[in-house]
This record gives C-alpha cells, sequence and structure tokens, in this order.
C-alpha cells in the first residue's frame, strides 16, 4: 500500500511540474538574439515586450521633449549605474556624459547590477521632475556613494527621469 501511495505521489508530482502552465515571469530576462553584424552581442529583454525601432539618442530627448512636461518615448543610451541593492533604478548617459535616472513601471521589474556599460533602450515616460533631497540621498546610498557625498546633498534637483515600462539590454 506504501508503494502505491509512493508512486501515485511521485506521478503527480511528475504531471503537476511538466504541465506547462506555470506563468512566465516578465521580470527576468527573456530569449536571447544575435544582430546579423555581431554574431556574440546578445539582447536581454525586461518589462514589456519593445523592439528597438524608433529609439532616439538621450542627447536629443530634450529637444524632442520641447516646452512638454511628459513625453512617451523611447530613448537609448549607455548605462552609467544601477541600483545596488536590487536593480531597481539605473542612470544611462549621452556621449557628452549627461545622465538621466530610469526607474521601472510599478516597480515590475529590474535590472541585473552588473549591467553598467551596456547599451540600454528603453521605452516609456520622459518626465521632467524635481526629485526630493530624500530621494536624492536615497539613491546615493544605492549607488554605494561616500558618506560625505551623501552629507552634501542639500537641495532638491528639478531633472529629467524616465519612468521605463520595457528594457532591451545590449
Amino acid at each position: 500500500m506504501k508503494k502505491i501511495i509512493l508512486c501515485a505521489a511521485v506521478a503527480l508530482t511528475v504531471i503537476a511540474c511538466g504541465n506547462g502552465n506555470t506563468p512566465k515571469q516578465e521580470t527576468t530576462p527573456t530569449d536571447t538574439t544575435k544582430t546579423a553584424t555581431d554574431t556574440t552581442a546578445q539582447a536581454q529583454y525586461f518589462g514589456a515586450k519593445i523592439t528597438e525601432e524608433g529609439a532616439i539618442a538621450l542627447a536629443e530627448l530634450k529637444g524632442a521633449m520641447g516646452e512638454k512636461k511628459e513625453l512617451s518615448t523611447k530613448v537609448m543610451g549607455e548605462v552609467e549605474a544601477v541600483c545596488q541593492k536590487k536593480g531597481c533604478w539605473m542612470n544611462i548617459k549621452n556621449a557628452e556624459g549627461e545622465s538621466m535616472r530610469v526607474t521601472f513601471k510599478d516597480y515590475a521589474f529590474f535590472m541585473p547590477m552588473d549591467c553598467s556599460g551596456k547599451t540600454a533602450i528603453v521605452e516609456g515616460m520622459a518626465k521632467i521632475e524635481e526629485t526630493s533631497i530624500a530621494d536624492l540621498k536615497e539613491y546615493a546610498k544605492d549607488d554605494n556613494q561616500s558618506k560625505e557625498a551623501i552629507a552634501a546633498i542639500k537641495e532638491p534637483k528639478k531633472e529629467l527621469v524616465f519612468e521605463a515600462s520595457g528594457v532591451i539590454l545590449k
């Protein structure tokens, strides 16, 4: 009798684990792709499925926004820094060294903490916002900045920020 119960339990476990109905989480990297020009380049996708098509360089974003306070767009830049606690934000920069903080819509996905130096294509909403002193200090802590650098933050900062619904890392 014990053998029958054991066999039934094993069979149910195999069936339950292999039924293919397990939902896939979109917060993890999905399939990698290779470009035609560089067979070693791989792309990772996070959040909503997006494409590279129509992405503008970060340097062009301010011009594209004009007088608008918000703009739905797709932007490309180099990852400069990533939250070292859990990957909940990243900074991307342009060739001139200007950077922009990117957060992720509804806190639904995170970036790998070792993605600095990679190219990111982000799709979502660019906004001009004032970042509070408390938030600036928290970002500095997350970036492992020195206590002196954190203490030197004394004023809020009006800046261009981005809330991404999807990200491609290359």
